[in-house]
């Protein structure tokens, strides 16, 4: 959009809040110190100026306000220095304006031009419209490899995407949080950022489930007198100790994230207020790296010597860091008021990494040796150098190894390998080799003999034994969890079915000869059909091994060799489409896709949508369109790998139709309760009930019951009516 359309007083109120907005960069950027840097920052924010002078945003803002925004985040949330602060600036220009890497290379130098160069694709990749980020996802992690400084900078823009995401339309936020969700806090968590990864997810919440996110921070702000207040008195005994001890020291409560509070109620099936632990202590320490165990040991002492620790609860991340660098002590001690409160002790110096991550970890990395954090960059280089895996399946180990708690285990002649928790003697054997692994027959757990498959336990001393005769097989991959042993055993598996489909190929022309049918293109793409197999490859592969049932080509129907059709089955119909047929039409429920056509759709079981919910379209490959609840368990996974298969959909009003759904009624058990419940559902409300089925202890009842309702209204007031019956404390909707 051009700036013909400003008046003249706004242009100039826009002019003074940008150079407000680059001010306030310059005050942040504490890592640009010379002059000549200083000059180098300038020209940037003038090219970007220019370059961006007629375009805007979505939300008719001017469009520099962004790359400033963004650098503002690379310079003091992520604290990254000149070269990346000049390249958050100029992140847009060569996609989006007339400026080429050549430019920025003869401006600025060849380490610009290559950083810039990685945004660039990898705005390709991770663009709002087209969404094959799956495929895509390889390609963000080789950047990753190159220079860090890439993912880094995209963070810092998807943060202020994020924080911006109020002036896109409903389908563009929740497939942009699906996918920030999904593969961006996860990359920050891993790069040792979280208070970026925080705050990722907390807007990702926001837009994905409002009325909770809502909630949550209603009573978060409902409760910060009470926590603060608290903080106060449970740290009055370890000041005065401090202090008294001398240790310089910076003491804050920190609350959980609104993320984190409600995976745990998702987790646990509990309340806000059930959530005990909603906030920790965290003692910050000034000192010398070299004092710094002792420090935070004799802190440790401090604290356990007034309050109660759980032993259960101690994590020591400071003798072994996280393969991100994370260090740090936590320990869960009890307070006066009977209640647990974790308390994390950590230096400065620890601090700023936990934070800044992978930036603080440049700063104090000079003459250490290849550290936790390389050694991942490395792991991902192995997991990329497999060309032929599956984008989908990619991401699924990927995040695995992003995730995953780490145990450490020690080879027979002491060293320590980092593997992700739950990891098995396979997987520490291909961790120590390919080879070993490929060959790997049986393992010794702490001098004893153990199968494959065991689960290895923090601090295990592991051998393994080999023979050259062993090869992987089919089953190995039930019980391996790291990406590296994953894809060595599928690469050997497919180098064997290789072999056997070359070895099945004279079979099946055989085969197809003795059938009267033609070995040709045609015919095999009927057979494919009819077996749903994606290949010939595949076919000759199930010839091989015997897993092709003949009987099948015998509704095939061949005239002089050449496959004309197929016998056709009944279609079966599924109780509920039988039922939702009888009710009313069912193709005018929906509207479905841009134009908001109709379409022949299915409910997905895995969240049954009803009318009212926020639903949308997924285009699946063998059943039409699933319609999904936006807030269904498998709603980030499909809009991040499968965006492109998403299409909008929304209900129209049609009161004839009823919908299954379900309630769970929690409530003091009294008599005749459960008949007064019923005979308001059935009675005053004439719904229908499907089943209904009640438990009674200790004088609290539970009770489940599924019924036909028209759409979410109409749940509501029923449950409404419901929470009205004396005795009924809860209920609550629940999947059917």
């Amino acid at each position: 959009m051009s700036e013909k359309g400003i008046g003249i007083g706004q242009e100039e109120a826009e002019k003074r809040a940008i150079k407000r907005r680059y001010r306030a960069l310059l005050k942040v950027s504490k890592n640009v110190r010379t002059k000549k840097d200083k000059e180098k920052l300038r020209k940037a924010f003038d090219i970007a100026l220019e370059a961006h002078k007629d375009m805007r945003r979505k939300s008719g803002e001017p469009y520099i306000y962004h790359p400033l925004e963004v650098a503002r985040i690379v310079a003091e949330e992520i604290g990254l220095g000149t070269t990346s602060i000049i390249c958050a600036l100029l992140h847009d220009t060569v996609e989006d304006t007339e400026i080429s890497l050549e430019d920025i290379e003869r401006l600025f130098g060849p380490k610009e031009r290559t950083i810039i160069d990685g945004l660039t694709k990898l705005s390709e990749v991770v663009d709002y419209t087209v969404s094959m980020q799956a495929e895509n996802f390889r390609k963000i992690l080789l950047t990753l490899s190159d220079d860090v400084r890439v993912i880094l900078i995209k963070l810092a823009d998807r943060l202020h995407n994020m924080r911006t995401l109020d002036s896109m339309r409903r389908d563009k936020q929740l497939k942009i949080a699906s996918e920030t969700l999904y593969l961006f806090s996860p990359l920050a968590h891993r790069l040792g950022l979280y208070a970026l990864k925080t705050e990722l997810e907390d807007l990702s919440l926001k837009y994905t489930e409002p009325e909770v996110y809502d909630e949550i921070t209603t009573k978060l702000k409902k409760t910060k007198a009470v926590r603060t207040r608290f903080v106060n008195q449970f740290s009055v005994p370890i000041v005065r100790e401090l202090k008294k001890q001398k240790i310089k020291f910076e003491l804050k409560g920190r609350t959980k994230s609104v993320y984190s509070i409600f995976q745990k109620m998702k987790k646990k099936n509990v309340n806000f207020e059930e959530i005990y632990d909603v906030f920790a202590i965290r003692i910050i320490l000034e000192t010398q790296p070299q004092n710094e165990k002792a420090l935070c040991w004799n802190t440790y002492s401090v604290v356990t010597d007034f309050y109660q620790p759980n032993p259960d609860r101690l994590r020591d991340w400071i003798s072994t860091p996280k393969a991100n660098g994370y260090e740090s002590l936590h320990t869960t001690v009890m307070s006066p008021g009977g209640k647990w409160v974790e308390v994390q002790i950590r230096s400065s110096r620890m601090d700023e990494i936990a934070e800044k991550g992978y930036a603080a970890h440049w700063k104090y990395k000079e003459g250490a040796n290849e550290s936790s954090f390389d050694l991942w960059i490395n792991k991902i280089r192995e997991l990329l150098e497999n060309p032929e895996k599956d984008a989908i399946e990619f991401i699924d180990d990927f995040k695995l190894n992003l995730f995953a708690e780490e145990i450490f285990i020690f080879t027979p002649k002491g060293e320590i390998r980092n593997l992700p928790k739950r990891a098995s003697a396979l997987d520490f054997a291909f961790e120590i080799h390919s080879e070993v692994g490929y060959h790997c027959m049986g393992a010794k757990v702490n001098h004893k003999l153990v199968p494959l498959s065991t689960q290895l336990k923090s601090g295990d001393q592991v051998e393994i034994i080999t023979s050259k005769k062993q090869k992987p097989n089919e089953s190995w991959l039930d019980y391996v969890i790291t990406g590296k042993a994953k894809s060595k055993i599928k690469s050997a598996l497919r180098e064997d079915k290789k072999r056997l489909a070359e070895e099945g190929k004279p079979k099946v022309q055989k085969w197809l000869k003795k059938s009267g049918i033609k070995l040709n293109e045609a015919n095999m793409k009927e057979i494919l059909k009819l077996y749903r197999l994606p290949n010939d490859h595949e076919l000759f592969y199930r010839f091989s091994i015997d897993r092709i049932n003949i009987k099948r080509l015998d509704s095939l129907i061949v005239e002089k060799g050449q496959i004309v059709g197929k016998e056709s089955a009944p279609v079966k119909q599924s109780e509920f489409e039988k039922q939702l047929i009888q009710k009313g039409k069912t193709e005018e429920m929906l509207v479905i896709g841009e134009e908001m056509d109709h379409f022949d759709y299915k409910i997905a079981p895995c969240c049954n949508p009803i009318p009212g919910d926020e639903v949308f379209g997924f285009i699946s490959i063998n059943e039409g369109i699933k319609i999904h609840k936006t807030n269904c368990p498998n709603a980030v996974q499909l809009m991040s790998n499968y965006a492109y298969r998403i299409v909008k959909a929304r209900w129209t009003s049609q009161q004839q139709i009823a919908f299954l759904a379900g309630i769970k009624v929690t409530g003091i058990d009294d008599l005749g309760l459960v008949n007064k419940i019923t005979q308001l559902i059935s009675e005053q409300l004439n719904v229908n009930m499907r089943s209904i089925s009640f438990d009674s202890n200790d004088g609290i009842f539970e009770g489940t019951i599924m019924l036909y309702v028209h759409d979410t209204k109409h749940l509501h007031k029923l449950a409404n009516q419901i929470k009205g019956i004396e005795g009924v404390i809860n209920v609550s909707r629940i999947d059917a």
